[in-house]
């Protein structure tokens, strides 16, 4: 169903693959637009649950393209070093392919607050008072997730 890597020395496991996600703060979301173009954005996610999840505005080019086609991709780059005298990079990578749905409710409340733990741990009360306030005109999407592999060259 999904390629095989091509260099399969670089691939990495899959506990070190959950560390690179859980330690990074922005990934790029791949969507399809309707008209069969891709488009990636930068987003902002917490992995939990053995899901990726994001918060968004309650409309947009991302939601649009999910509502036409659930199916996403999201990419996070780790930590790098651009190595010139070998006309290379050390590097650390993650990619998942997955199927992003909107969730509700106690869930939705969970996601936010773990992205305020996240980004922003020494504002947690503010941050409670803002995500009440917010949350009519905030969506929370669940990335579950197909496949997963990480890459690394150190």
């Amino acid at each position: 169903m999904f390629r095989e890597m091509r260099k399969k020395e670089r691939e990495i496991k899959t506990d070190e693959t959950i560390e690179i996600l859980k330690n990074n703060s922005y990934g790029v979301l791949s969507t399809i637009c309707e008209n069969g173009y891709p488009y990636g954005v930068p987003i902002s996610y917490v992995y939990i649950n053995d899901s990726v999840y994001f918060h968004c505005a309650t409309e947009g080019q991302k939601l649009d393209n999910i509502n036409n086609n659930n199916k996403v991709s999201f990419c996070i780059v780790g930590e790098t070093c651009v190595l010139p005298d070998k006309f290379s990079t050390q590097y650390e990578s993650v990619i998942i392919f997955g199927r992003a749905n909107e969730v509700f409710d106690d869930e939705k409340n969970t996601v936010l607050l773990e992205i305020l733990n996240k980004y922003s741990p020494e504002y947690i009360e503010k941050g409670r008072v803002y995500i009440e306030k917010a949350s009519e005109r905030t969506k929370v999407y669940k990335i579950n997730i197909d496949n997963i592999t990480g890459k690394a060259r150190r």
